[in-house]
This record gives C-alpha cells, sequence and structure tokens, in this order.
C-alpha cells in the first residue's frame, strides 16, 4: 500500500524482490540461461531483495498513533517509531501535517526524515524537557541541558527532508536578568554529544529557545542545505561547532539574532578539520564567529565562498539589523588557534567587517578547572574579502603584549564605509581591555578607519584598498606594538587634514613597498620615535 507518497516498510521487502525478479525476467529473453543458472540468479535476488529491505526500512510516525493536528501530544508515538527504526536501522516518516512533541531521543542508525508539508512543533512547556546529562563538562553545562531532539554517544544519525522543526521558541519567557538564570528552561532545538556520522541535510529549523543546534564533542558531521531562522528569543545563535572534529558545512542559508555560524571550544576538545562553504549568512550580532570560548581551541579550518548580508529581521533582541560583525575570531579562554583560512568572502552590512582578538578573560570551563593561561593564535589568513556598509569604528586586529597573534595575513581585501568619520586623537593610546568580554566594538572608535593591529608578529598585508565617505581624517591603517610586519600594494583613501594613510607607532621591523600615493595626501606613512628599522620603496615615500 502506498501512502501519502512513502511505501511502507511492509511493501518494500517484496517489492524489491518483485523489482529484481523482472530484472532477471529481461536478461532471460535477452540471454539463454540454463534451469541451474535461473535459480542460482534467483536466489541471488531474493538475497538482495532480502538485505536491502532490511537496510531500507520506513518507519511512518502515524502508524505508531501520532497526530499531525498541531494540538496533540506525539511525544511518546513519535518514539516508538525511533525505537522500531533502531531495531533495524532506517528512516522515521513525517507526512504533511504538524506533529507537536516534547524531547525525542534519536538513535543509532536512525534518521529522521521531515517530507515537504511537515513541521514537527515543539512543546511549549518546559516541564516536558527532561533534563540531560551531556557526559563532557563544558562551560555551561549546569543550566544548559534540554533539547527537543536530544543524541548522545550515537552514530550514523541524521535529520533530512524538505519539511521543518520549529521550537516554538517566543513562548519560553525570561524572568530574569540574572546570570546564569535567565538561560535556564529554555532547550536547544538538535543537540548532538558525542556522536559519529552526523548528517542535517535540507530540514528547515526555525525558532529554537536558545541556540538553535549544538554539536558537541561530536565526529564526521555534516550539515548541508538546510534553512535556518532563529529571531524568537535571546541567544539565538544559528549553529555552534562546539569541540567537533570533521565537520563538513555547506549551502546554509540561516538568519538569526544573536551569532551565525559559530565555532565554540567549551571543552578542553579542540574543533579542528572543520570546513565552511557555499553560504548565505546574516545574523544581528556576528555572522561567522571563533568563541568567545576557547578552552581546547580551533585548529584547521577553512572558510570559503560565503555571503554575509543584513538580517531581514529588522527589530532585534540583541545587536543591529545589519549585525556587529561579518567575520569575528576571538580566543579569549586559553586555547589555540591556528591553521585558519578565510577566502573569498562578500560581506554587506555589519559594523565591522573583520575583528581578530587574542584576549586574557581566563574563564575556566568548569568550577574545578584551573585558570587558563593566556591562548596562543597562529597562522591566519585572509584573502579575497570584499566588504561594504561598514560604519566609523574600524576593524581591529589584535593580541596581548604577553601574547602576540604570529603569522597573520591579509591579502585582496577591499572595505568600504559609510560612515562620517571619527574624531579619535590619533596619538592617544588605545585602551587595552585584556581580560574583558571580546566584541568587534570593544574599543569604541578605533584610530584608523581601515585595520588597527596590535600586539602581532610576522604580519603581511597586500592587496589593501580603502574607501570611505569622504568624510574621514583618520589614517587608513594604524600598526601598533608589532614587529616584522610588511605593507603591500595599499591603496588607501584619506581627507584633507589626514597626516598620512599610515600610522606606526612603537613598532620595528617594517616594509611598505609598491604603495600608490594615498590621496589627498601624499604621504603614504609616518612613524612614532619608538618605532626602528622602518624601511619602504620609492613608490611608498
Amino acid at each position: 500500500m502506498i501512502k501519502n507518497g512513502y511505501v511502507p516498510e511492509k511493501c518494500l521487502f517484496s517489492n524489491q524482490i518483485l523489482f529484481y525478479l523482472l530484472k532477471v525476467k529481461n536478461v532471460m529473453q535477452l540471454f539463454p540461461v540454463t534451469k541451474r543458472m535461473f535459480h542460482v540468479l534467483f536466489l541471488c535476488c531474493l538475497f538482495i531483495g532480502i538485505t536491502g529491505g532490511v537496510k531500507a526500512q520506513w518507519y511512518d510516525v502515524t502508524r505508531y498513533g501520532a497526530v499531525g493536528d498541531s494540538t496533540t501530544d506525539n511525544t511518546k508515538a513519535i518514539q516508538k517509531a525511533i525505537d522500531a527504526c533502531a531495531a533495524t536501522g532506517g528512516k522515521v516518516y513525517f507526512p504533511a501535517g504538524k506533529f507537536l512533541t516534547a524531547t525525542l531521543y534519536l538513535k543509532s542508525n536512525v534518521t529522521l526524515h521531515v517530507a515537504a508539508g511537515a513541521t514537527i512543533l515543539g512543546h511549549t512547556d518546559t516541564k516536558q524537557y527532561p533534563g540531560q546529562d551531556a557526559g563532557i563538562r563544558f562551560y555551561g553545562d549546569e543550566w544548559a541541558k534540554q533539547s527537543l531532539i536530544f543524541c548522545k554517544n550515537q552514530e550514523n544519525v541524521g535529520i533530512e527532508g524538505s519539511g521543518t522543526i520549529d521550537g516554538q521558541g517566543g513562548a519560553f519567557v525570561i524572568t530574569t536578568n540574572k546570570k546564569p538564570d535567565r538561560y535556564r528552561d529554555r532547550p536547544y532545538l538538535l543537540w548532538f554529544i558525542n556522536c559519529k556520522n552526523v548528517k542535517v541535510r535540507e530540514i528547515s529549523l526555525r525558532n529554537s529557545a536558545f541556540w538553535m543546534q549544538h554539536y558537541l564533542g561530536c565526529e564526521f558531521v555534516w550539515i548541508d542545505g538546510i534553512r535556518i531562522w532563529n529571531h524568537s528569543n535571546k541567544n539565538n545563535d544559528m549553529m555552534d561547532i562546539d569541540g567537533c572534529r570533521n565537520v563538513h558545512i555547506s549551502n546554509v542559508t540561516g538568519d538569526s539574532d544573536d551569532d551565525g555560524i559559530t565555532i565554540k571550544s567549551t571543552s578542553p576538545h579542540i574543533s579542528e578539520n572543520i570546513t565552511i562553504t557555499n553560504c548565505v549568512i546574516s545574523s544581528h550580532c556576528n555572522a561567522l564567529k571563533f568563541g568567545t570560548e576557547s578552552t581546547g581551541g580551533f585548529r584547521n579550518i577553512a572558510v570559503s565562498n560565503c555571503v554575509i548580508k543584513p538580517s531581514a529581521q529588522l527589530s532585534t533582541i540583541y545587536g543591529k539589523p545589519a549585525g556587529n560583525s561579518g567575520i569575528s575570531l576571538e580566543m579569549v579562554d586559553g586555547g589555540i588557534m591556528e591553521n585558519i583560512t578565510i577566502s573569498n568572502i562578500v560581506i554587506e552590512g555589519p559594523q565591522v567587517p573583520l575583528f581578530v582578538r587574542l584576549g586574557n578573560r581566563a574563564r575556566p570551563h568548569t568550577k574545578e578547572a584551573p585558570v587558563p593561561a593566556p591562548g596562543r593564535a597562529r597562522n591566519i589568513h585572509l584573502s579575497n574579502i570584499t566588504a561594504t556598509g561598514a560604519d566609523e569604528t574600524g576593524c581591529s586586529i589584535s593580541g596581548i603584549a604577553k601574547a602576540p597573534l604570529e603569522n597573520i595575513s591579509l591579502e585582496h581585501i577591499y572595505i568600504e564605509t559609510k560612515g562620517d568619520g571619527a574624531k579619535v586623537n590619533l596619538y592617544a593610546p588605545v585602551v587595552e581591555k585584556e581580560t574583558e568580554y571580546p566584541e568587534a566594538t570593544m574599543f569604541g572608535n578605533l584610530p584608523s578607519y581601515g585595520f588597527f593591529i596590535r600586539y602581532a608578529k610576522d604580519v603581511r598585508l597586500s592587496d589593501i584598498t580603502l574607501r570611505n565617505a569622504g568624510k574621514e581624517n583618520r589614517p587608513g591603517i594604524v600598526v601598533a606594538q608589532t614587529q616584522q610586519f610588511s605593507l603591500n600594494a595599499l591603496d588607501v583613501q584619506t581627507g584633507s587634514s589626514t597626516s598620512a594613510a599610515v600610522y606606526i607607532n612603537n613598532s620595528r621591523d617594517g616594509v611598505i613597498s609598491n604603495s600608490r600615493n594615498a590621496y589627498p595626501v601624499q604621504r603614504v606613512w609616518i612613524k612614532d620615535q619608538q618605532s626602528t628599522n622602518i624601511k619602504s620603496d620609492d613608490a611608498a615615500r
């Protein structure tokens, strides 16, 4: 029997055998075969049909009592379908309808298939979401304990289909601003912990009460072609990859109030071997973010071919409609950040297109954990980035005196700001804020409208174009407390009262080359008396 375009599991076995027998008949018509050969072919078909039938079982939730009327509590019925499917492996099928449920426990070898026209609706009563033990100590494990779909220590699991999972997150009212109580009793939409071979594909995810999806300590994760809308509550991140390995994120279109595609390390597990490509991201806060938690750190991550654009949601809970930052790479709780490449990115709208920060908040990931030492950030390469619509803040790339950034390169970068120009004293020191929460606007308006680089070693900028609305009198670039740097092929718009396109402060061993005369001023660079061994060619004088 075929129902709603779906072949139930009991029909699948006989249909597959019939299919293979028809194949045999066709072959016999073309080529003469003996009776013995036919028996062999028949047994082969029978074996293929049996094994194929077992592997491809489908379990329709309505056959286990689920009702897609948006009001019936289907938690037990859907869980029965998942449990039955786990015995053989296969897919749990949601036909068209709205299926209300509380926490579901996804199990090994089970994929949830949400068909077009189907919606899994999260229950709006927080008491229906039991607290879970993650089994991994992480920052937040004392209050982040609930999820609509929960999957721990499983493998070969997935969620797919053209349907929707909606957490109805706006129903979870926050009654206090006190930390951490304000985070309690708000479930994730998806929570995968210590799982292997996780595939989330094509599904639409909407309206979580907290982060949309949290992948903690997982390995071999594929997130592809999903659509995300998360504007219903505070802390509405788009996705959080946390201490995971071998992760591939592609073809995602998402819009969130809080951070967008977020790589975290809330435990000693390192987030590593990650690719992010072909995504369109909108966030009121930070569209692409590493951090803020960095206990284990971030290693071997490649981001390419992404578009960052203003949110379609004009009202905000946090941030701004066009976003606080496009790309923020932050580590302030120890750990490592190394071997990071980000290329071929278009950024439209955020206040600050690029922000790189190594600080020393030094927050332990649990109460019992030791205070982490300052982290190490090195081998970070950004290239082929076009950013428009930035405000007057400026982009900062900064470490701290006892932990400078190392081996940083920016190449083929175009930044266009729309700000009215900020009146900042070029020679006044920029506040350090070593121990504070990192965010792209933390230093206020910077002494340069393009890039402010401080506490770094081995920095290379090449083919950098900076444009503004014509009201800027700050330099385009300031280099401070930095050693071993090169600035090549700069094209920096300046104002009539700008001292120079580049200002070098208390830095050493730098080279400026192949740069156009900045306009309208004619001096490409100036330095203070503390800066030593700064060289330039004739084009950059």
